[in-house]
């Protein structure tokens, strides 16, 4: 016979007093676990409407946006930037090295490592002075079986990133390693052993949910192997027949995603990072996040 639970607490606590527990007794229930909260975020350059910076992020935070990423270095005006995030309210939650693919820490010429170096340092300080957490870097580039290949690659960004960790742990900033179609750490166990040998807070794990799909091992697989090294993640939408896709419209299996995201713990930025456009291609983007996160 099932009870209502009016009746079962009745039933309860009449059982509570005849143990001897006493009328004021309550029976308490297990609360439903609350899911960690995931807070949409673009990329800025998908902002593509007239105006100012604030007038831009004033539209991101009507269309239901938190946060955004800003390259470094880029042309935007840092003070107008603070500004704008201070009277809408949208977080500047980190920096894309924006140098990183053309002007390699793995590069073989040891000025252009150099000149790579400078720009992770320019982007963990503009970071900073955002108020952001995160410097974006794409460590390298497997380009040359010679001159650099997968093992060259591993030690020179490796070097290069030591150098800039005392200015990230003094700026409070984490240089969060992401993954692209750069033939480099393109498994789980390679990202995890990179990220690991830093031993440092200071270093982790930029998580692209749909670059990845391209090497065959799934984005929850993923997920679940980075753990608490995953940093932040992005995506867009990636389909191993058709290619670059909508969000939504692609492999990535969000169901299993949120599912491995719940079980890390991980909670935070969730940024998109496809074409832009204006009000109504944003919007759009908003739609299909809210729709993939489970956001509503």
């Amino acid at each position: 016979m099932s009870l209502s639970r009016r009746a079962f607490l009745q039933a309860a606590q009449a059982s509570a007093v005849t143990l001897g527990l006493g009328a004021g007794f309550r029976p308490t229930f297990a609360a439903e676990p609350a899911r960690p909260r995931l807070k949409k975020a673009v990329k800025f350059g998908m902002v593509q409407t007239d105006g100012s910076i604030e007038d831009k992020f004033a539209l991101l935070k009507e269309l239901g946006f938190e946060g955004v990423e800003l390259d470094s270095p880029s042309d935007v005006d840092r003070d107008a930037a603070v500004a704008a995030r201070d009277k809408t309210g949208i977080d500047i939650h980190g920096v894309v090295d924006s140098i990183h693919w053309n002007v390699r820490l793995s590069d073989p010429d040891p000025a252009v490592r150099a000149k790579g170096l400078e720009g992770l340092q320019t982007a963990i300080e503009d970071c900073h002075f955002y108020g952001g957490t995160t410097a974006l870097l794409v460590p390298g580039k497997v380009a040359d079986s010679a001159h650099e290949n997968f093992d060259q690659v591993w030690e020179r960004s490796t070097a290069e990133v030591r150098k800039a960790l005392p200015l990230a742990e003094a700026k409070n900033v984490k240089i969060a390693i992401e993954v692209v179609w750069n033939d480099f750490l393109t498994t789980p166990e390679q990202l995890v052993k990179y990220v690991d040998q830093f031993d440092s807070p200071f270093v982790g794990a930029y998580y692209d949910c749909s670059n990845m799909l391209k090497y065959g091992v799934s984005s929850a697989d993923w997920i679940r192997a980075l753990g608490k090294r995953m940093l932040k993640f992005d995506f867009k939408g990636y389909s191993h027949d058709k290619k670059w896709v909508a969000i939504g419209a692609g492999d990535e299996n969000w169901p299993e995603v949120l599912k491995a995201l719940d079980e890390v713990g991980y909670e935070g930025w969730a940024t998109a990072e496809v074409g832009g456009g204006g009000r109504d291609v944003l919007q759009d983007i908003a739609e299909r996040m809210n729709r993939v996160l489970g956001l509503g």
